[in-house]
């Protein structure tokens, strides 16, 4: 998941920019970029695959001012993008996956248009977004008509010389807020962003909701039109834990999984362990509900290193999961450990270099306990696992059968016997002596949201 952020302030807003923007550092891996309008629009994007967002961004923002202006960090693509076009310049960041980018993509081929922007034959969502939204009456009439032709989730802000259009997916799969502080108006993926910036929240945007912010305000223009299906993922693993969505806390949320998964869970261990960071709060969660201490075997070297799950390398991903956490040999030796995690998708770091030193270091048994169901299906809605076969739990499904899987209906029971022998030969496979899931049901019932407006698609397979 990508995250943006956007400012309109009465003074220059380079600082709130910068910072607005660096706050969501622990989302996209790929690309940092931001713009901001003085008159004309100023863009700079970076590569921070190999450095974290300040340092590349530091010597640039000195010379960015203006009163306006929007930041991503990007999950995949460069961004922002700037378009002149029939409403005049207007620079771009999104937040999401288009799924029929490529149909897209050809319908306008053959009415003339043209992508500066392409990466093996696949444009740059962003830019295909810009040229949808130009193809409007207006640019809120654009957003509108942008929305109804794509397949999947987008949302977006829009920057120009009237301020910045904000617009959250049809959906509500992505969360964006926006505050108020004595001189600026923002707008973000991450309300954590605001807190240190003076920022109060305002509102939520809701799905398909379409609002300008300017000097005066929030003006707007599109109203809601969806209920709400925001990804419930943010709670279990993406989100900041300072965060809140729709007015849930993350950490809060996190507690409360970890509570949940210790219920009529008589284990007898030395201690409750997190994965660092998003099992952390997992595991404290454990913790509480259990009464067996919190400990932290594993330490994360938090500088330079992003997340494990987010590169789209393979390779990229095993050296940041193999370097970043690093053992206390004298808390693990002779110990039974409660292993606390927000999931397990494919399955090779946890088992390769997470369990596999907690063995060598002499631990006596691993029980490994999951914030959430086991996951069945690629996400449709963002950047994540794009195929089944990626997926430990298919894996596994694949093993038992014999054979590929196509319906797995049997195996989404959790009291099937199918459902056991699953998580059974996933246990297995990463060396631990239990392995345990979170009910889906008591996932929600942590989250504190409703069921019908959380997507559950990666569970579930159903929209």
């Amino acid at each position: 998941m990508s995250g943006i952020f956007g400012v309109v302030s009465k003074e220059d807003c380079q600082q709130e920019l910068f910072y607005g923007t660096d706050y969501h550092s622990h989302l996209g891996t790929q690309f940092g970029g931001l713009a901001v309008y003085n008159g004309q629009i100023t863009r700079k994007i970076h590569d921070i695959r190999g450095s974290q967002f300040k340092a590349k961004f530091y010597e640039d923002c000195q010379n960015m001012h203006g009163r306006m202006g929007i930041g991503v960090i990007s999950a995949k693509e460069e961004q922002p993008m700037v378009v002149h076009s029939k409403f005049g310049p207007f620079a771009i960041v999104t937040n999401g996956f288009i799924e029929n980018a490529k149909e897209l993509a050809e319908e306008l081929y053959k009415q003339g248009q043209s992508f500066s922007e392409v990466t093996d034959g696949t444009v740059n969502f962003t830019e295909l977004v810009a040229k949808l939204i130009i193809r409007g009456s207006s640019i809120h009439e654009g957003i509108e008509d942008m929305f109804t032709k794509i397949k999947g989730a987008c949302s977006l802000l829009l920057l120009n010389k009237d301020g910045i259009y904000v617009a959250r997916d049809r959906y509500g799969y992505s969360p964006l807020a926006i505050g108020k502080n004595h001189q600026s108006w923002a707008v973000t993926t991450e309300s954590s962003a605001f807190y240190n910036l003076g920022f109060k929240v305002q509102k939520y945007i809701q799905p398909a909701e379409v609002v300008l912010i300017d000097k005066d305000g929030m003006q707007p223009k599109c109203k809601c039109c969806n209920k709400n299906r925001i990804c419930s993922f943010l709670w279990i693993y993406t989100g900041f834990p300072a965060s809140s969505y729709e007015g849930v806390n993350v950490e809060i949320s996190r507690e409360r999984c970890g509570r949940s998964l210790a219920k009529d869970d008589n284990l007898k261990a030395d201690m409750v362990s997190g994965i660092p960071d998003s099992g952390t709060a997992h595991a404290i969660g454990y913790s509480m509900g259990s009464g067996i201490p919190f400990r932290r075997p594993l330490v994360k070297y938090t500088p330079g290193f992003d997340r494990s799950y987010t590169p789209s390398s393979q390779d990229t991903r095993d050296l940041i999961a193999k370097m970043k956490l690093i053992p206390i040999q004298e808390i693990i030796k002779g110990k039974n450990i409660v292993f606390c995690d927000d999931s397990i998708v494919r399955g090779t770091q946890l088992k390769n270099y997470t369990i596999q030193k907690l063995l060598d270091c002499g631990a006596k048994e691993i029980h490994l306990r999951i914030a959430c169901p086991p996951l069945m299906f690629p996400c449709k809605f963002n950047y994540s696992t794009r195929t089944r076969k990626e997926l430990v739990a298919r894996r596994a499904i694949e093993s038992i059968e014999g054979k590929q899987v196509n319906d797995a209906e049997a195996y989404l029971d959790e009291d099937s016997p199918k459902y056991r022998k699953m998580v059974d030969w996933i246990a297995k496979d990463l060396g631990v002596a239990t392995l345990k899931y979170q009910k889906l049901s008591d996932m929600i019932e942590a989250i504190g949201l409703p069921a019908d407006s959380l997507c559950q698609y990666c569970w579930t397979g159903k929209e």
